[in-house]
């Protein structure tokens, strides 16, 4: 079995992780692994090592990864490897051409599951 069929033959979750301090702006490993402790029951070592391999699986597929390959997170989104040409740049400052060399980038888009349940959050309430 590969990795993407484990992650495709996942069933849902039937409970959501909750966050105390979801007000910074940043969410951390430690802070799922964290979540994972309180929540879920595991010791904090098993908590931060899976945290640890769910992201180590995801970078090392994008990694491996030729143009145009995905990472599906079903309900969350898709990471994707995609080629970029070199081309020509220019600085801003002094207007001069400078040459932007080619490189492999990731995108993400976010699923449409994920586009919804945040423009839900962004609705205003209604008096």
């Amino acid at each position: 079995m590969t990795e993407s069929d484990f992650f495709d033959t996942m069933p849902e979750p039937d409970m959501e992780l909750a966050f105390d301090e979801l007000s910074a702006s940043t969410l951390t490993k430690a802070q799922l692994a964290e979540a994972l402790f309180d929540q879920i029951g595991l010791s904090k070592r098993e908590a931060k090592e899976m945290v640890e391999a769910f992201f180590d699986i995801i970078a090392a597929r994008l990694i491996a990864g030729e143009d145009g390959d995905e990472v599906k997170i079903s309900g969350f989104g898709n990471f994707r490897v995609r080629n970029k040409n070199s081309r020509p740049g220019r600085n801003p400052r002094t207007g001069e051409l400078v040459p932007i060399a080619a490189r492999r980038v990731i995108t993400f888009h976010a699923s449409a599951k994920l586009k919804q349940r945040i423009q839900d959050q962004a609705e205003p309430a209604d008096d």
